[in-house]
């Protein structure tokens, strides 16, 4: 029996992707996804400058405090030294300029971290910053410059593509999970794809051969072996967003933090219903009537886990050297997170803000364990990083 869920067409976007489809025909998921999460207009992201935090739908590492980006900032000067010719802990050879690259920046919050820490602890580092944000959202990219504050003249760019000839790194935190995938199911038949559909009142799933060659050409790269009845989803934009980022990564940095698996864990039964979902208020939405995700397109979040075998392939195609994967919780560990349980290096102990902060960023089942940090270099011969020095820790 086809998969075929129902959503009543209750939001205003919904109208225009029910006219599309009757215009031109049946949508894939990717397409659905896309359109939900970033129509210029009416679009998830589209609406808002911020979606996380507390009034928000979902958390992100930023929204714990300044630690995350002050952590992140370490890694970057050291980044910067290597490029520069300082090896990792010596002095700079050079001030030559560092590309800070944003992806899915939003307003600058995390931007603003890092560089209210780099201004105090290496101003070297911090005049040898040019800074680009790169973000689809107007009305977030609208906020950067006042979010900034006493950083703003270091942006060098705010815009919706990345920029080319980037000679730094390039860093982007929780941005491939928000991509639109295809869906997919494996039937008795051979390989299925899942469509959005318009039915009379309502919009309707069904499925269909596969939009484009490159979906099976992808299962079969990562080694994923489907059985019937499995549902999965297939990153294309992932995957070809690495590849972008590579092209315009000169030398240097691709830092991806997001949460997946691998794809011998992903495309397994322990994933076998797939991993789209949506969030609303925090928390995961299931409906008697269907999926969260087909319901009132744009009024949420909506998101797949990460394959991380198909994001290193896709770096390898773009000419980049996997430098290492490591849990979160390792990563920010190597790079300092557990001498900051005191505060200024003093015995007085963190607040009690600050500390249950860190122990969200480290407890595992949090997002310590959950989200992966993938480092990759390009033109570049370098030592281990610090933020890598704890070994391929991943679980």
């Amino acid at each position: 029996m086809p998969f075929r869920f129902l959503s009543l067409m209750s939001s205003a976007l919904s109208s225009l992707i029910v006219e599309r489809i009757r215009n031109t025909g049946p949508l894939t998921v990717a397409q659905f996804v896309d359109n939900a999460l970033y129509h210029e207009e009416l679009g998830y992201y589209a609406r808002a400058g911020r979606r996380s935090g507390r009034d928000g739908d979902f958390f992100t590492s930023v929204d714990l405090g300044p630690m995350f980006g002050e952590l992140l900032e370490a890694q970057f000067e050291e980044m910067w030294r290597v490029m520069s010719g300082g090896g990792a802990v010596g002095e700079p050879a050079t001030d030559a300029r560092f590309d800070l690259v944003e992806a899915a920046a939003g307003n600058g919050r995390l931007a603003r971290d890092i560089l209210d820490h780099a201004a105090v602890r290496a101003p070297r580092f911090y005049q040898a910053i040019r800074l680009h944000l790169v973000e689809r959202s107007p009305l977030a990219r609208a906020e950067q410059a006042e979010t900034l504050g006493p950083h703003a003249q270091r942006l060098a760019t705010g815009s919706a593509e990345l920029p080319a000839g980037v000679r730094g790194v390039i860093y982007a935190n929780e941005l491939l999970d928000a991509l639109a995938p295809h869906l997919v199911v494996m039937r008795d038949g051979g390989l299925r794809e899942v469509y959005v559909d318009a039915g009379d009142d309502r919009l309707v799933t069904r499925e269909g051969p596969p939009s484009s060659p490159r979906i099976e050409a992808y299962l079969a790269a990562v080694g994923a072996r489907l059985e019937p009845g499995w549902f999965a989803e297939v990153n294309l934009a992932a995957a070809d967003w690495i590849r972008t980022a590579g092209s315009c990564l000169d030398c240097g940095f691709l830092m991806i933090i997001d949460y997946g698996h691998e794809a011998s864990r992903l495309y397994s039964s322990s994933h076998s219903t797939g991993t789209l979902t949506t969030y609303r208020r925090h928390a995961s939405e299931h409906r008697d009537e269907g999926p969260g995700w087909l319901m009132e397109p744009g009024e949420r979040d909506i998101t797949s886990h990460v394959d991380l075998t198909g994001i290193a392939l896709a770096g390898r195609e773009a000419g980049l050297q996997l430098l290492g994967v490591i849990d979160q919780t390792y990563f920010l560990l190597g790079l300092g997170l557990a001498e900051r349980l005191l505060e200024n290096g003093s015995d007085a102990p963190l607040d009690v803000k600050r500390r249950l902060a860190l122990k969200t960023l480290l407890l595992p089942g949090g997002m310590g364990s959950t989200h992966k940090v993938m480092v990759f270099a390009k033109a570049l011969q370098c030592p281990t990083l610090r933020g890598l020095s704890l070994g391929g820790r991943v679980t």
